[in-house]
Order: C-alpha cells, then structure tokens, then sequence
C-alpha cells in the first residue's frame, strides 16, 4: 500500500542574493513537498494548487533541513537520566579505567533504560542517525552491547544506527581482541580502539590488530584518538598507510584527532593530506579546553570531518547537550565562519554532507528522491539556524514524525 501526503507551505532555500561580489542574504521559497513511502516524491511552488483527497500538514512557513547524525555518542555507561553526579577530577585516561571497575557493574542495569533516555534527547534534537560506541573490556564483557542493541531495538523506525565496539581500556592493554571479534559476530559493526600509543604502548600492534579485525569481519574502523602533537599526527599517518595497503579506504574514521590541533600548520596540512588521499573521516567535538583541530583545513584538503556529542554527562565529562546543530554554532565561532555561506556551509558537519545549497547557490537539497530524513526549524535560513541554534519543532525519519509535532 501507497501511502502519501504532502506538506504544505515549507520554507525551502533557493538560491543567494549577492550585494556586489558578496552573499548578503540566503533566498527561500515556500514549497509544498509531497512523501511517498518515506521519500521526497515531489516539490512545487505554494502557488500550485493541490488534489483535495490527498492528506495535507500545513508547515506554516518553517524551514526544512535535513535531519543530523551523530558519529560518535556514547550511549551507555552514562548518568544522563540519572541523578545528578559530577566527576572527579582528571588525572590521566588510567584512573578512568580505574573507575570503570566498580562503575560499569554497578550501571548496568540502568544502561538501557539511560541509553533509551539519551536517544530520546538526540531525537528530540534532530538526530536520525546515530554511531554509538559501546564498551567492549573483560570487566563488562558484552552486556553494555547487549543492553544497549535492547535500547536501539527499541527505537526500530525512528533512527539508524551503527555500533562501534569500543575497548575503552585497550585494545591489546586489557586483551580485549576475542572480545572484540565476539562482538562484532553479535550486533557490533565497526572495530574500535584506543590510543595505541599511549593506551595499548605498541602503535604498530595496535593498528595492525585493528586492521586484521577489521578485514576478517568486513568491518569499518572507528579509532579513539587522544594522542597529542606530532605523537597523534604520526599514528594517523600510520593508519593511512595500514588502510592503503588494505584496501579500507573510505572505511576508517579517527574520534578527536587532537594531535592535529597542536602542530604547526604544515604538519596539520601534511597529515590531513595524507588522511584524505587514505579516505580517513574525523569525528570532532569541537573542544575548547585544549587546542581545537583545524576544521576548516581538513575540510578544505577534502577530510570528511563530522561534529559529535561524544559523551553526556557521565564520569569523563559532567558537560553535554546531545546537540549536534549547538556543535556546529560552536565550530562556527571557534573559526570565524560567521558570513551568510560560511554558516550554511557549517550544516554539512552534521548532516553527512547536504546542505541546501551548492557553493554557487543552487538547491541541491532537497530533490525528488531524497528519503525523507528531515527536521523542521524556527529559523529564515540555515545560516540563521546555525548562527542562533534554531529550535527544533518536528523531527522526520522516513516520511514518518519521530519528534514533535505537524
């Protein structure tokens, strides 16, 4: 069975209006949209009149954008939910590990349900797509994997998801490899692992275990990345070079990447050409604790780079919003991207690439074919959405609302 509607007076971006060689202003027209079976079926101008017997949601002038992803949330072991808990102070990574023997027991039988709690917040944010990562170590074994495949069954239709198994406490440290592969045959997808120099003290075995994992199970890699300095840009040029030699490029993504916040601009250049070359992504929160790094650069050497949550509120960081759009005006700012283009363009990090408009503000979102993956805002522009960190008003995963309300 067919199933149709459209969605009437839908603010859409049509193009820029220029005031000499400059973009002053972004240009919007009001649409309606028509869904089929969960994709964009087609698009006319609100002048056009529409069949009476066909289901109509009056939008009422707000702006359609395409709905967010989260590449790197951790949904379990989390006090978000919870009551209210701030950490302890940070000494290093190890006396985290510390922690996490007394506290993984003791969480997990609330991890589905505060796992359920954080989807419903990225939800409600306009995420429809999320990569968790899922501690996968011998004090837990599996059951945080389990709890939390639970909690994402349980949200079946409403977002997508892929799942990272995550040996926080190391790959090779805490022997975690027959785990690692036992997850990955029971719902895990992609291989993790955690700063093979200073974690697993062994960068070459680290990576080549992660590589041989991820080869026997046809599986992405997801690498953790704290290392800083020329320590981190040199294990990500290692891993390059792993994955060419594989064959897995486009298929490895680094979390963090700090190492390339805290080296000269040429070592930053060098080594976001060779990630590129290599097809390695970079998942960023956006810190501002420590040097930041350089988004705009990898962008522009080609880096696929994505803005993510990573934790909230849990024993690594009391701090979190599970917004991913509150990401990208913070990128904004860090980088001085505060023209009409520059804030537009700052949605592509957090929607895996669209944008409404091309560089030469033509619309190439939405078009007829699309999936209807979609979050309606209170905002003129996405510029303005960015900027002023719109509110979220629906939430569409499929043609179907998942968060708010028409």
């Amino acid at each position: 069975m067919t199933e149709s509607y459209w969605l009437t007076n839908v603010l859409l971006e049509s193009g820029f209006h220029y005031q000499g060689d400059m973009i002053a202003k972004t240009v919007t027209e009001v649409c309606h949209v028509l869904i089929t079976d969960g994709k964009i079926k087609d698009i006319i101008s609100a002048d056009e009149p529409l069949p009476d017997e066909m289901q109509q949601w009056d939008m009422n002038g707000l702006l359609m954008l395409p709905s967010f992803r989260d590449m790197h949330i951790h949904l379990d072991k989390t006090y978000y939910g919870g009551p209210w808990k701030a950490c302890t102070p940070f000494v290093d990574v190890f006396s985290r590990m510390e922690e996490e023997k007394e506290l993984l027991p003791r969480l997990l039988p609330v991890t589905r349900e505060r796992a359920e709690k954080i989807l419903d917040l990225l939800l409600r944010n306009g995420i429809t797509h999320i990569r968790a990562q899922c501690n996968v170590d011998p004090i837990i074994g599996l059951e945080n994997l389990e709890a939390v495949l639970q909690a994402l069954e349980s949200y079946r239709g409403k977002l997508s998801y892929e799942i990272v198994a995550f040996p926080q406490h190391g790959l090779l440290r805490s022997k975690s490899v027959d785990l690692v592969r036992e997850a990955l045959c029971n719902g895990a997808t992609l291989v993790g692992g955690v700063d093979p120099a200073t974690v697993d003290e062994n960068i070459e075995a680290s990576l080549h275990t992660m590589i041989e994992l991820a080869v026997e199970a046809n599986a992405d890699i997801d690498l953790h990345l704290h290392d800083p300095g020329h320590l981190g840009t040199f294990t990500m040029k290692r891993l390059a070079t792993l994955t060419e030699e594989a064959g897995w490029q486009g298929r490895v993504s680094i979390g963090h990447a700090f190492g390339l916040g805290g080296v000269p601009v040429k070592t930053a250049e060098d080594t976001a050409e060779v990630l590129a070359q290599a097809g390695i992504a970079i998942a960023s929160t956006v810190p501002i604790d420590i040097p930041t790094p350089p988004i705009p650069l990898l962008h522009e050497k080609g880096v696929t780079v994505s803005l993510v949550n990573d934790s909230i509120t849990d024993h690594w960081d009391p701090f979190g919003t599970g917004d991913v759009l509150y990401k990208a005006s913070i990128m904004a700012e860090r980088f001085s991207w505060i023209d009409e283009q520059s804030l537009a363009r700052s949605l592509s990090f957090i929607t895996g690439g669209k944008t409404p408009l091309d560089m030469e503000g033509k619309r190439i979102w939405p078009v007829v074919g699309d999936e209807a993956s979609v979050v309606f805002v209170k905002a003129s522009c996405s510029a303005e959405a960015v900027a002023r960190r719109a509110e979220r008003q629906a939430v569409m995963y499929k043609g179907n609302i998942v968060s708010g309300s028409l």
